[in-house]
């Protein structure tokens, strides 16, 4: 049986005083249609950064959702992947159920909100939590082509994280 440590202190080991701060502010998605997917996210309510048309073979969008210090980029000539490849990525939010129906009444194809084990083939229970514990209940959705964003409800963080 393997066990998970929760640190509340910074990262230790580097000689000489405290690590640099690195601060993870860009995640790049596949998309198919740069087009098709910047008017899903911003008909979502999330800020248009940038649109860089540098050339025929490279474009890059950048948007990020409300509230977040970290953006999303994506458009042409920026990555391998298959368009739809991402998964599991985390929009926390302090409540499911408004982030749900916010989401959806902006167009976003949202599953009902579940409890359980979190993402993946895991148990899932419908509803929220019962007991409305920080990080217990969840929702998804997709983007149209396909990479899947997972809502988590925290309202209060674990030691270390606030």
């Amino acid at each position: 049986m393997s066990s998970t440590q929760v640190s509340s202190g910074g990262a230790t080991g580097a000689p000489g005083g405290a690590p640099v701060p690195l601060r993870f502010e860009v995640a790049i998605i596949p998309v198919g249609d740069v087009d098709r997917a910047k008017a899903f996210y911003v008909g979502l309510g999330w800020r248009l950064d940038a649109d860089f048309p540098i050339d025929d073979g490279f474009r890059v969008v950048q948007i990020t959702p409300p509230g977040s210090p970290a953006s999303i980029q994506f458009g042409v000539g920026m990555t391998t992947l298959a368009p739809g490849s991402m998964q599991d990525m985390y929009l926390v939010v302090d409540d499911i159920e408004a982030a749900r129906a916010d989401l959806s009444a902006r167009g976003a194809p949202v599953s009902e909100a579940w409890h359980g084990r979190g993402p993946g083939t895991q148990p899932h229970e419908p509803g929220p939590a019962p007991d409305r514990a920080s990080y217990g209940s969840f929702a998804s959705f997709t983007d149209p082509d396909g990479n899947r964003w997972l809502l988590q409800e925290i309202t209060q963080r674990l030691p270390g994280r606030e």
